[in-house]
């Protein structure tokens, strides 16, 4: 019933907004009247009974027309709203489906995932086709946005309740707007290819317990719109971090559960730690595509060197603390006092040099693969991975466990590390 609700969408390219208008308004008063009995059932979310009204599906109808006024009255494209509403209805229809037959959640995860990007760039062609434009040749970007907002949507609904489903609308209309300003170019095969390799590095990443489901569903987007707004290169320096960070938490395991310092969940790491991690990174990302296409004023490479700054900083933070939590007595990086193995902002001298090795790792990676980077520029690059770690170890030792969580010290920390690559970049090219 929730896919069939969603299907109404095409009213707007069909009849226009004031039929679509006339619908919603006769499927909200239905869900304000009906009460009980087995359409209420039927429609009622989990918490409705309590109130005997269905406010489930009244909230999901008023985000669907927040998204039709915004895809009238603004410049995102009816095909981006079709195509939300129909990717959360039949993405969960597929889900629910395959929930008669098994409870195994990747698989409930890529059916979701598989339904939701089929409708949604069925639904998208058919807006395309009913305003008089051709959809064929915009097939694989209508392929590429759709598989972030279902790669969205899934990592939403797994971090949220399935009542919060108008977030997840909102959400995945706002980045499928965003995406589509962008005019990402794209063919058929490149993204084929990008959507095999993320998910390939995903499902490794859960396989090998380096990510949990929600960390999986955050590196495989992060991955593709690295693909597709940057290029293979910015993958590459994207998934070392990964790769080399992730391997990190599984070094002398034993050993840190012993000491208390061992990550949770066996040491895969969840959207929280992933995202703390990688969120300055996708910004970067999303304003050298922006820069890229005439948007922001700014040199593109600028937000190059951001990116790599930024992941320094995250490659540096997590080989240092991983790897040197393990040796001898940290000592707290404001006063060098010693302090307990774990203790926020305490540093070991092992710790250091792995952070300091992290940096180079990465610079050497973006030295080797973008012309833009030379010796000067993978200098810079080190630089800012190791500043950003020491914030890291400062913010610890100064404001975590009171003002900050561990995922706001490494957003803060990979911010200065993107920040003190951009600005080196930017003084280097004044007098240098």
């Amino acid at each position: 019933m929730f896919a069939v609700l969603c299907t109404l969408s095409l009213a707007v390219p069909l009849f226009g907004p004031r039929v679509a208008a006339v619908l919603a308004s006769g499927v909200l008063l239905g869900a304000y009247v009906v009460t009980d009995g087995p359409l209420f059932d039927l429609l009622a979310y989990p918490g409705d009974y309590e109130d005997s009204r269905l406010y489930g599906l009244i909230t999901f109808v008023l985000a669907g027309v927040a998204l039709g006024l915004m895809a009238t009255a603004t410049s995102m494209p009816v095909a981006v709203f079709v195509g939300t509403l129909l990717l959360v209805g039949y993405g969960n229809l597929g889900e629910q489906l395959v929930r008669l037959r098994t409870e195994q959640s990747v698989v409930r995860l890529a059916t979701f995932c598989l339904a939701g990007i089929v409708a949604a760039v069925a639904g998208q062609a058919a807006a395309h086709s009913f305003g008089g434009n051709s959809a064929a040749s915009a097939i694989p970007v209508l392929v590429f946005l759709s598989a972030s907002g279902a790669l969205l949507a899934a990592l939403l609904r797994d971090i949220l309740l399935r009542s919060d489903d108008p977030i997840v609308v909102l959400s995945v209309g706002l980045l499928l707007w965003l995406l589509a300003e962008l005019e990402p170019t794209i063919g058929a095969s490149e993204v084929v290819i990008a959507l095999a390799v993320t998910a390939a590095f995903g499902y490794a990443s859960y396989a090998l317990e380096t990510a949990s489901i929600a960390g999986m569903l955050t590196g495989v987007l992060l991955g593709l719109l690295t693909i597709v707004l940057g290029g293979y290169g910015w993958f590459a320096v994207l998934i070392s971090f990964f790769a080399i960070g992730g391997l990190s938490t599984k070094f002398r395991y034993d050993r840190k559960q012993s000491l208390g310092v061992a990550e949770d969940n066996n040491g895969a790491r969840g959207s929280g730690n992933v995202l703390g991690n990688a969120a300055v990174a996708l910004v970067a990302v999303l304003g050298y595509a922006a820069s890229d296409a005439g948007f922001l004023p700014r040199e593109p490479e600028l937000f190059l060197f951001a990116f790599a700054g930024s992941i320094a900083t995250a490659m540096s933070d997590t080989l240092s603390s991983e790897i040197g939590s393990v040796f001898e007595q940290p000592r707290l990086i404001t006063t060098l006092e010693p302090v307990d193995p774990g203790t926020d902002g305490g540093v070991t001298w092992q710790g250091e040099l792995a952070g300091i090795a992290g940096a180079t790792v990465v610079a050497g990676l973006a030295y080797g693969l973008f012309p833009d980077v030379e010796v000067v520029g993978a200098a810079i690059i080190v630089a800012a991975g190791i500043a950003g770690m020491t914030v890291d170890s400062l913010l610890g030792a100064t404001l975590e466990g009171t003002l900050l969580g561990n995922q706001g010290v490494n957003f803060l920390a990979t911010l200065s590390g993107a920040l003190v690559a951009a600005f080196l970049v930017l003084s280097f090219a004044l007098f240098g």
